[in-house]
């Protein structure tokens, strides 16, 4: 399993250096192009001496990764991906044979955005041979159900993402330090989070909908509330009203830090 972690790690590396260098995150949208093979077919493509080369495929999208071979081939890092559709692997780093199939069934939201990260990369990176008779294509390359509920989940997904990263910029998560000594401390800063701003907050607990569980996010105290900017009509308190949030008890509400004994 260490070594699963490691190598989806170096995955999810490769994946995020790749987004970097500015190329299209949704270009795993366009449609392939090439011929059709059966999984007998590109099972003859793992890169072995007297085989005809080196192909992979992700949800059922059939690459050419002979430059890559010594990523790829006999005794690469990552050979188990080729000649098959591993695309499960790609989300959850299993290795195994039970991890290096193509039902990518129950994966987080996060997980189907690393495939997705995935197949933008090797679209970028790699020639497209075609398409992988199979769980995503049929026998006249058409999308299948499953396919068409994998692109339906990483839209979702992205979406989510989206949503994620503005409500971190409504609200930072805090720092945060624990001892057994000293117990739990909170505080916030212009910078905390990640998030650069012109505003450092208070601390206090954001519960999500529905969910009794909450994590520390800095508060803004002045001006309108989020969504709101440039409206004359508020009451000059940031989002220090929202219902989603609640004071720390035995902390003073408009501290910047925040310290709970044990």
């Amino acid at each position: 399993m260490r070594r699963g972690a490691a190598v989806a790690a170096l995955l999810c590396l490769g994946a995020a250096c790749l987004l970097g260098r500015g190329f299209d995150p949704r270009a795993w949208l366009l449609p392939p192009r090439g011929r059709l093979l059966s999984a007998a077919e590109l099972a003859r493509y793992r890169g072995a001496a007297g085989e005809p080369g080196l192909y992979l495929a992700v949800l059922g999208r059939v690459f050419d990764v002979e430059r890559g071979r010594r990523h790829y081939g006999p005794g690469g890092t990552y050979s188990g991906l080729a000649g098959r559709d591993a695309t499960r692997a790609f989300a959850t780093g299993d290795f195994t044979q039970a991890g290096l199939v193509d039902d990518i069934s129950a994966l987080s939201p996060g997980e189907m955005l690393a495939i997705q990260s995935w197949l933008s990369f090797y679209r970028h990176s790699y020639h497209p041979v075609g398409k992988l008779v199979g769980r995503f294509y049929d026998e006249n390359g058409a999308p299948t159900e499953a396919l068409r509920q994998a692109e339906a989940a990483i839209e979702e997904a992205l979406k989510l993402k989206a949503e994620n990263e503005q409500r971190k910029q409504q609200f930072p998560p805090c720092n945060s330090e624990w001892s057994s000594a000293k117990g739990s401390r909170f505080w916030c800063s212009k910078q905390s989070g990640g998030v650069n701003r012109d505003w450092a907050g208070v601390p206090r607990k954001l519960y999500r909908p529905g969910s009794r569980e909450s994590h520390c996010v800095c508060v803004r105290t002045t001006g309108p509330p989020w969504g709101q900017v440039g409206s004359s009509e508020h009451s000059d308190r940031g989002d220090l009203d929202n219902p989603h949030l609640e004071e720390y008890d035995g902390c003073h509400p408009l501290a910047q830090q925040c310290a709970l004994m044990v």
